[in-house]
């Protein structure tokens, strides 16, 4: 019997190229074209796409919906990518639907189709999987891009959202943000509602333009659709208060400390009042429910005292993450030290310049990731060492970073970010030098 995940993280080893999406509605025709039986929210941009995603989850959850979700990437298993109702899908229902895409895969191939690429597998998997658990509505997160992402094979959504634009995967979607937001923009439909960030002029022209021709109805979120009105009791998130259409406004408990995530839930909020035309309904008390329910692993993660995991991972992201440094920190009246790594196409040198220029770090350990694409210690130390004013630390593995950097913090907190590839690692780090410890 083929295993599953050995097959699935071996895809890459093979597949030729990335197939068209004419190719890819071949696939899902020949399994009985399931997206066609599924209602969907499609989630677009460079920043926040999984928060909103887990925020939208949530509230449909309370609102009494089964919800099937696809994400990306995984932190520490692949099922993680398929989430029924917030959780992640059994195995007997995940090893189903990959039996069902291999038997699908094998007679493609033999008939001259290119096998699918790793991203294209597991979505023909979450498709056959929301369909076969008869889900009422379908969150699902673009891979990179969104014009020719493998998911803007959905025909017709309930609505298209599009979340902060920044610099990233710039060799493939472009080198400058209006570039990067026609990509995104491909995803917009025709007549189909599009929320999206309005914080970045650049990009809102762009998506403007292309939800006008298209005769989208456009629903911009900005800084005037939210205020932050103070933090909850315990720390660990803060209050808000949502502008809605009809003028009222909706406080509301969102369960992060990074204040970036009260745009992403004003997002999520549009999204949920929007599709209340489409017969999916969640009323106040149900928005409210779920973004106060809401987890997002690796996302200014509390994932111990004194220990947050962050996957900012490119400069819109790293700007995040800064500023919730510069808040966390200030609240708690404590002092950061920092756990970093980054793989070796990202723009590492103007993060690490933005990372050390931005806060004055007590002391930075930099790690060794298993990912073959993980950058090397030694040189990405040495340019942390270019910006920094403090000691910068050198570690040949995930665990050993985290256990020695623990250590030095002591008291003060610890910060870890760079990659979600080292979030993953750093969660599967066993109790005695991990997360627990």
């Amino acid at each position: 019997m083929v295993n599953a995940e050995e097959y699935l993280l071996e895809i890459p080893m093979w597949t030729k190229q990335k197939n068209s999406l004419e190719d890819v509605r071949a696939y899902l025709e020949a399994m009985g074209n399931p997206d066609r039986a599924l209602k969907a929210v499609h989630v677009a941009g460079t920043n926040g796409k999984g928060s909103v995603c887990a925020f939208l989850t949530c509230a449909l959850k309370e609102a009494g919906y089964r919800t099937g979700t696809f994400v990306s990437p995984h932190l520490e298993q692949v099922r993680e990518r398929f989430l029924i109702n917030g959780e992640m899908t059994d195995r007997e229902s995940f090893e189903r639907s990959f039996s069902t895409v291999l038997a699908v895969t094998e007679r493609m191939v033999e008939q001259g189709k290119c096998h699918p690429t790793f991203f294209e597998f597991l979505f023909y998997m979450a498709m056959v999987l929301f369909r076969e658990k008869q889900v009422d509505v379908v969150v699902l997160e673009t891979g990179m891009g969104g014009r020719l992402d493998t998911t803007n094979v959905i025909e017709l959504p309930l609505a298209c959202v599009i979340t902060s634009i920044s610099l990233d995967h710039t060799q493939y979607l472009g080198d400058t943000i209006s570039a990067i937001a026609a990509e995104k923009a491909g995803i917009i439909k025709a007549r189909v509602p599009v929320i999206f960030d309005d914080g970045q002029p650049e990009a809102s022209a762009v998506i403007e333009g292309r939800a006008y021709f298209l005769d989208a109805p456009r629903y911009p979120v900005g800084e005037d659709d939210f205020e932050i009105r103070g933090s909850l009791d315990d720390g660990t998130g803060f209050l808000m208060s949502a502008r809605m259409r009809d003028g009222r406004n909706l406080d509301l408990a969102v369960p992060f400390e990074a204040r970036y995530q009260a745009r992403n839930a004003m997002l999520a909020v549009r999204t949920l009042e929007i599709i209340r035309g489409t017969g999916i309904t969640a009323d106040d008390g149900a928005v409210r429910r779920g973004i106060r329910a809401t987890r997002w692993p690796g996302r200014m993660e509390l994932a111990a005292p004194g220990l947050y995991l962050d996957g900012a991972h490119n400069p819109g992201g790293i700007a995040a993450f800064l500023e919730a440094v510069r808040d966390v920190t200030g609240r708690r009246e404590k002092e950061p030290y920092l756990l970093f790594a980054a793989v070796a196409d990202k723009d590492y040198r103007s993060m690490a310049e933005a990372i050390c220029r931005e806060i004055p770090w007590r002391g930075i350990g930099i790690a060794r990731m298993k990912n073959s694409r993980g950058l090397d210690t030694e040189k990405l130390a040495g340019i942390f060492r270019d910006f920094a004013d403090c000691p910068v630390w050198e570690y040949e593995d995930a665990g050993t970073a985290l256990h020695e950097m623990r250590k030095a913090a002591g008291e003060q907190l610890l910060f870890c970010a760079g990659s979600l590839y080292l979030i993953g690692e750093l969660r599967e780090c066993n109790s005695s030098d991990g997360l627990s410890s």
